[in-house]
């Protein structure tokens, strides 16, 4: 790929983030960057393979051949009062887009698009016009002009389908539009449709390939080319599959090839096993070949660091110029399990049966145990896909696909990193609506590895539990009950309650059940487990699971079972496994000290693997109960409404903005430095936050006349924040009726070592029954997140939060407010008043916006806001700020 500069005015930046790899809609990539000067020669290249009807649409009028200042229209743009941008596809020109502004209305520009015959009804055009969007809206240009001809539906429909607000006229068959250049709710829907459907369909162009090429197959058991060939024929690939080798004439018995572009016949997927070194070469002839995607098995990039990363980066550069996407490197593969595929393209020699349960795993050195693992629990998967180094495919392209793949019903992830961690809270929270969610987090004590450095962020521990949490994903600490949680979700139906019948054989694993219980907050049904004896028949076992599960009362069966010596526990599975068969409740179960019993407890699949219905049986009852409790706690996320989003178009919202921008553009700010007690007042009053009345005072004639001035009771707080915030309120005075109290109160600071003091407004005592804290903190790769929790000892010593990430919705606000465990102190803990959430709530959404508007803010607190059933009175804050970090990018783009 040849890198150019775009022209632009002497001292205006190149603007090097219009640059951008993009994804159409039929999954394959291309790349985007500004128009440059020299690019006439590849536009009048693309203009010569266009049909005369699309010059037509383009021109209004015949055109044969560009002439200079049709041609100056793209090339003599400035990116300033003229934006241009180009559609690379395998060094061709393909697309191009233009807005040029209106001089007589500086805020509006006309807008016009080519795209050529054979890349078009691809989306190309809404591509173009997003990506012009963006770049006009930072050059102050707020609507596009465009006039279409009325017959060119194709690209009316781009305009009007983008979610813009748009108007239209017609006159002699031209139609003029008008785009404002404002998101709207429909706008950006309309972008995350598109996102979801051209990224769900490349990762199925990978999964679901016509034909592999296998380079670097080998006959040598040791090579990687040769597990990855034998594991593709093993499985029964039902297309066709090459292996590349230049020494061999064929490998395990299939005809072999020099080259990719030597087989005479399309190649949708490649698998790379060659040396790091010779992969470039791979990659040139895949590109010629016309290959859809790569599998790098290989290593030694950006998992060996220094010149590998920069390989890595040209690697993944040049695919996804060339239309491919790029699997790894340095991972074990992918497996599709569907019958109409068979595809095993790892180094695994064992890989799980047919199943509903798709898993992403970063890691390759663990995959094949993880694989393996599966397989001894007879954990069916649809798919799985190892990133290795995340070059290029992620986790979330994986969420993207799966929310739509009908083979799969459970999703699990092992992740070590996140490359865009906002994008993943906003896929899993829409996918864990329709289809659980389970992720494992490694590396929660670790810094980031070197393989995965390029393409990841850091992330503490408290952002990741809130992401999960905050999205519905049900996190767990160990691969071991990730499977545990994806075994029984994939198996049994949903929870719908706390309630669990305990049955069994033995009193003694019966108490384990009922304690592990207790322990994960569920109850057991009659406060007891039934114990049907050690003799227990298969037939017994049976009609007691079928009354459990048809009892009101029930939410869950837990079936635990000890055999005695002289009986198999054969069929008794099987007889558990029919009672159980179309239960409106989950079974699970506990056959201890019996190995061999899952088939009888699984109900077989036509397709293979295990159907819905199958019994999951755990090793013990405290795992099995805990795979319930996870079960339980995201029914409940599930069942509860998903929340709305308040509006960011609001007059409201918008007159906040522009003030709290107002404010900060007279700041200036350039440096990270606290905000001053005036800022902090200004800037929370842009969102109608009010902090009580105050003044600060130098003396007691200053405080006794501020006292007056507020009007009294009064508070007096020390400056200091060590003595404001010391437990035993060292630094404040409350309660204060008249001077004489004031004065007594500041003499009793200053011998404290307070000599310049706030005077406040005293709060209401229907407003001020328990002190709360809420705070805002950027994190660099979340964007913000709001933290609430009880004032005192609860939250700073016990470090008692909840965290919501911004924005938050309605929900968000209500379960931050209930988050922590000191959260009962709001009901009327032993006779206190019971306080108004529904202010708390508010105000959360209120800093939300805030935090949302303001990328600014590195951090805010306020605290005390007092609490009571009549309101809140915020009391206190402190804050910094900082130069803004980086905003997230609405536009379509691959990292």
């Amino acid at each position: 790929m040849t890198e150019t500069v775009a022209s632009v005015p002497p001292g205006q930046p190149y603007p090097e983030h219009w640059e951008a790899d993009v994804l159409l809609s039929d999954g394959g990539a291309v790349h985007l960057r500004p128009v440059n000067s020299g690019d006439g020669p590849a536009i009048v290249a693309m203009h010569d393979r266009m049909s005369d009807r699309s010059r037509y649409f383009r021109y209004f009028t015949a055109v044969d051949q560009l002439s200079s200042s049709q041609l100056r229209v793209f090339t003599g743009v400035d990116q300033v009062d003229s934006i241009g941008l180009l559609a690379e596809l395998g060094g061709e020109v393909i697309a191009v887009g233009t807005c040029h502004r209106d001089h007589a209305d500086p805020e509006a520009a006309e807008v016009a698009f080519v795209v050529e015959d054979a890349q078009q009804r691809r989306g190309l055009g809404s591509i173009l016009l997003e990506h012009l969007a963006a770049a006009a809206a930072e050059r102050g240009i707020r609507r596009f002009t465009a006039e279409v001809l009325a017959e060119n539906q194709q690209m009316l429909r781009v305009f009007v389908d983008a979610g813009y607000g748009a108007s239209r006229q017609f006159s002699s068959g031209v139609v003029d539009l008008v785009l404002d250049l404002a998101p709207t709710e429909k706008s950006r829907a309309v972008v995350e449709s598109r996102e979801h459907r051209a990224e769900a369909r490349s990762i199925a162009r990978l999964l679901a390939p016509r034909s592999v090429a296998v380079i670097g197959a080998s006959n040598e058991p040791t090579k990687l080319g040769h597990a990855v060939l034998v594991n593709l024929l093993r499985t029964g690939f039902t297309g066709p599959v090459y292996p590349v080798n230049p020494d061999s004439i064929s490998v395990q018995g299939v005809r072999a090839y020099p080259r990719v572009g030597d087989i005479p016949d399309p190649v949708d997927l490649a698998v790379v096993t060659v040396p790091a070194a010779n992969v470039a070469d791979v990659l040139e002839d895949c590109r010629q070949k016309g290959v859809h995607g790569l599998v790098v098995v290989t290593s030694g990039f950006a998992d060996v660091g220094g010149a590998g990363t920069d390989v890595q980066r040209r690697m993944v550069s040049l695919a996804r110029a060339n239309g491919m996407r790029v699997l790894g490197p340095n991972c074990l593969g992918l497996v599709n399990t569907d019958p109409d595929v068979r595809l095993n393209a790892t180094l695994a020699p064992v890989v799980p049966g047919p199943g509903r349960v798709g898993f992403f795993c970063q890691s390759g050195a663990l995959g094949i145990a993880i694989l393996a693992d599966a397989a001894g629990r007879t954990l069916g998967l649809s798919s799985f896909v190892s990133a290795g180094n995340r070059a290029d495919v992620s986790g979330n392209d994986l969420l993207q696909f799966w929310a739509s793949d009908d083979r799969t019903e459970v999703v699990l992830l092992y992740l070590e990193s996140f490359g865009n961690p906002r994008k993943f809270a906003r896929l899993a929270r829409k996918l864990a609506r329709t289809k659980p969610v389970i992720a494992v987090k490694s590396g929660r004590h670790a810094t980031v590895s070197p393989g995965l450095a390029l393409s990841s962020v850091s992330m503490g521990d408290d952002a990741v539990a809130t992401l999960f949490a905050q999205s519905g994903v049900i996190r767990t600490d160990t691969l071991t009950e990730a499977f545990d949680v994806a075994q029984l979700l994939a198996n049994q139906p949903l929870p719908q309650g706390v309630r669990v019948a305990v049955l069994g054989n033995s009193t003694a694993l019966g108490v384990l059940a009922l304690d592990a219980c207790l322990d994960a907050g569920l109850t057991v049904v009659d406060e007891v487990p039934v114990d049907f004896g050690v003799n227990v028949s298969p037939a017994e076992l049976a009609d007691a699971v079928r009354i459990a599960v048809a009892r009101t009362d029930v939410d869950a069966v837990v079936v635990v079972y000890v055999p005695p010596v002289a009986v198999a526990g054969q069929e008794h599975a099987q007889a558990l496994r029919d009672a159980a068969a179309g239960s409106r409740v989950p079974v699970m179960t506990t056959f201890l000290a019996v190995d061999g019993l899952a088939a009888s407890l699984v109900v077989p699949d036509p397709a293979g693997g295990a159907a819905r219905g199958s019994v999951p049986s755990f090793r013990t009852p405290e795992r099995a109960v805990a795979a319930l409790a996870h079960a339980v706690r995201y029914a409940a996320w599930r069942s509860r409404p998903a929340g709305e989003m308040p509006a960011d178009d609001t007059a409201e919202r918008i007159a906040s903005r522009a003030a709290a921008r107002a404010l900060l553009d007279a700041w200036a700010v350039r440096a990270e430095r606290e905000l001053t007690d005036d800022e902090l007042v200004a800037l929370l009053d842009c969102y109608g936050i009010g902090i009580a009345p105050f003044q600060v005072a130098a003396d007691v004639e200053d405080a006794a006349r501020a006292a007056e001035e507020i009007g009294y009771p009064v508070v007096l707080k020390a400056l200091d924040r060590g003595l404001r915030h010391r437990l035993d309120q060292r630094g404040v005075r409350v309660g204060l009726d008249d001077a004489d109290d004031v004065v007594d109160a500041y003499a009793d600071l200053a011998g404290a070592g307070a000599s310049r003091v706030y005077v406040q407004q005293q709060a209401p005592v229907d407003r001020a029954t328990v002190p709360t804290v809420l705070t805002i903190t950027g994190d660099p790769s979340f964007g913000a997140l709001v933290s609430f929790g009880i004032g005192g000892v609860a939250t700073d010593l016990l470090d008692d939060r909840a965290f919501r990430a911004v924005p938050l919705s309605d929900s968000d606000a209500v379960d931050l407010i209930a988050g922590p465990r000191a959260a009962p102190l709001l009901d009327g803990y032993r006779g206190t008043a019971v306080v108004d959430r529904a202010p708390l709530a508010d105000l959360a959404l209120r800093l939300s916006a805030l935090a949302d508007d303001v990328p600014e803010l590195v951090e805010l607190r306020l605290l005390p806001v007092l609490a009571g059933p009549a309101g809140i009175v915020v009391t206190g804050a402190e804050g910094r700020i900082g130069p803004a970090g980086v905003r997230p990018d609405l536009r379509r783009r691959l990292r």
